[in-house]
């Protein structure tokens, strides 16, 4: 077997690399991962080592002087920065230090920036037994990626194949110094313990089994890839971009299993996590399988799921918020941002909201209250809101949250669809639209 060198990494670069970040902790691993980085002259002068102090260990600030000083040595850039790993409530410490350390490189990132972890191939292992036993499916039994894509940029793994010896004989021989985290010893972590008591005894029956382990983590990669695809392919038949909601008039074509891949998939787009089993059942038999009638609702990851009309819905929790009392809306405002992220713009337009009458009155917000009636422009007699939200589909989440306009305390407008006729007007550059939604879809 050759022996470990800098085309390892190579191999894997992109062929436009503007800043590469070398997650460097100090340890054995990520100091052989750096010394490989500086060993390949195209990456001169684009290297950064970055330590992520997470605070939970008192030798933590000392470990950051080393790495400090070994970056000096080096001759790379060197960046520290400082994370809140305190885990919530049913989080373990592992997974909250993980995602506070990823959730800060990810922000180091700009397009064309990569950057480099030092998992091998034993940690591969690792992590493929470790969602074994958590029941995970074909995604999470495929371990960790090799490349994939991390922020803006790009995120490689490029020892993740390379075995733990080897690494271990490269430090040797190039002569490398490195710090040994205590914590790593003690078994109370079930990453540790899996490492330093199930491993060796599994190792001394099967000694191939970091190469077994990781060849069949390759097998699930390539069928949940396979499975990605086939969703990615089917799902915007179900899925509707203005609203991000999921359509459910018509699945008879649609088997149970092939409703789970597209249910994960619809929830990734949305910007989720992927669902347990369990909630993935709660939401096939309450939102698909419920009654048509039915309006229930599930929260999860900070989210609502709400179905109405053959469609689901994913809101967040936030954009939920009802404003409870009025707020004026001054003259030289074009814009205002509400209590629950949403944006009112008001914009010239040739037919909507009279500018005169507008330009002469005090303008207020407020919240529907019940019992509110509007005349519209070319229908007989006055309509209340609750039927007109009927008509045109709009979800009784949103009847709740969608503000109301008023001039001098008259009902004027329901932002973004309707004006009263009273309000109405139509002449080019003489009239106000009003427009309502949150900030990223604008």
């Amino acid at each position: 077997m050759p022996d470990l060198n800098s085309q390892v990494i190579a191999a894997l670069l992109p062929v436009t690399c503007r800043k590469v970040f070398v997650a460097y902790s100090g340890g054995l691993d990520s100091t052989v991962l750096l010394d490989l980085c500086v060993g390949l002259p195209s990456l001169t002068g684009k290297i950064i080592a970055v330590y992520v102090d997470h605070g939970l260990q008192a030798e933590s600030a000392g470990w950051g002087e080393h790495c400090r000083r070994q970056a000096e040595r080096l001759g790379v850039d060197f960046q520290l920065l400082t994370v809140d790993a305190r885990a919530n409530n049913g989080e373990s410490p592992e997974a909250a230090a993980r995602e506070a350390r990823y959730r800060a490189l990810r922000e180091l990132l700009a397009v064309d920036d990569i950057i480099l972890l030092a998992q091998h191939r034993e940690d591969q292992m690792e992590t493929m037994l470790l969602q074994l036993f958590r029941g995970a499916g074909v995604s999470g039994l495929a371990g960790m990626p090799i490349t994939s894509a991390f922020g803006k940029g790009q995120m490689l793994r490029p020892l993740l194949n390379v075995a733990k010896a080897e690494i271990q004989r490269y430090a040797q021989t190039q002569g490398l110094q490195w710090v040994e985290d205590p914590s790593n010893q003690s078994s109370d972590f079930d990453r540790n313990y899996l490492r330093n008591d199930i491993l060796p005894l599994l190792k001394q029956r099967w000694p191939a089994l970091d190469k077994t382990v990781a060849r069949s983590a390759g097998h699930c990669g390539d069928a949940a890839r396979m499975i990605e695809a086939w969703a990615a392919q089917t799902l915007p038949t179900f899925f509707d971009p203005t609203d991000g909601s999921f359509n459910i008039a018509d699945l008879s074509a649609v088997t149970a299993m092939q409703m789970n891949c597209l249910l994960r998939q619809w929830l990734g787009r949305i910007g989720l996590k992927p669902p347990s089993q369990a909630v993935l059942q709660t939401l096939v038999e309450q939102l698909i399988g419920g009654r048509a009638d039915a309006l229930p609702q599930i929260d999860i990851q900070g989210h609502s799921i709400r179905k109405y009309r053959q469609k689901v819905y994913c809101i967040p929790l936030q954009r939920l918020q009802k404003e409870t009392q009025a707020k004026p809306w001054n003259q030289e405002q074009e814009r205002i941002t509400l209590g629950n992220g949403y944006v009112l713009t008001r914009s010239t337009a040739s037919a909507g909201l009279s500018k005169s009458l507008w330009n002469s009155a005090i303008v207020t917000v407020e919240p529907r209250r019940g019992g509110e009636t509007l005349k519209m422009p070319g229908r007989a007699g006055h309509h209340c809101l609750k039927k007109l939200y009927q008509e045109a589909g709009v979800p009784p989440w949103e009847r709740e949250i969608r503000p109301l306009i008023y001039l001098n305390g008259r009902l004027a407008a329901v932002a973004g669809l309707w004006v009263a006729e009273w309000a109405w007007h139509s002449a080019t550059d003489a009239c106000y639209q009003l427009d309502w939604r949150v900030p990223e879809s604008m």
